[in-house]
């Protein structure tokens, strides 16, 4: 008996289109996890781990999207194999299935290392256009998404008893940046109030 063809999915941004990476595949069951990939404990990869079975295979659309660095992409390829799952990297065109060869495993160690290289290299070029922005005066930083007036309210509404949670998804904001702007006015660091 042949297993399930299920597809893993990272965006990391709202506006990253989820359809392209893995376009036109047939797929038993698609994982979908929008969040940073440097965090390997995202709720759709860990439910992905526990419903893969012996005989199925992972589709993902590259190897930066499974994981950001080395260490962590080797123990999900590595915990999947295991189960008797294959992993299937489109981009880059490889299989792992558990039973590879040295060589097989040669190339994870450095196609892994290229993509956590590469993504180095993305963050070092960022951080050196807004260092060049901020210098030249034109970089001004995310916007706010709460106002002071705004941010007054939600701390006396958070001080009345109303959960945070609920807070952030009316305001549309995380509750990590809900966290930040209460933390700021805690504080009272007015510039801390402008992280969004």
């Amino acid at each position: 008996m042949s297993g399930k063809t299920l597809g893993y999915v990272l965006i990391s941004s709202v506006d990253q289109n989820i359809e392209r990476q893995l376009e036109g595949l047939k797929l038993n069951k698609t994982f979908t996890d929008k969040a940073s990939g440097k965090d390997a404990k995202r709720p759709q990869l860990v439910a992905l781990l526990d419903d893969a079975r012996d005989g199925d295979t992972v589709l993902v659309h590259s190897m930066n999207r499974l994981a950001r660095n080395l260490d962590d992409l080797r123990h999900i390829v590595q915990t999947l194999t295991r189960k008797g799952v294959q992993v299937q990297f489109l981009k880059e065109g490889l299989t792992f299935s558990g039973e590879d060869s040295a060589m097989s495993q040669l190339l994870l160690s450095v196609m892994g290392a290229f993509a956590e290289f590469e993504r180095a290299l993305i963050r070092e070029r960022q951080r050196e256009g807004i260092a060049l922005a901020k210098k030249k005066g034109v970089y001004k930083g995310r916007r706010k998404v709460l106002d002071a007036v705004q941010v007054q309210n939600v701390r006396e509404r958070v001080q009345a008893g109303e959960s945070k949670s609920a807070l952030a998804r009316e305001l549309g904001i995380s509750r990590e940046t809900l966290y930040r702007y209460l933390a700021s006015t805690e504080e009272g660091d007015p510039k801390a109030a402008s992280i969004s």
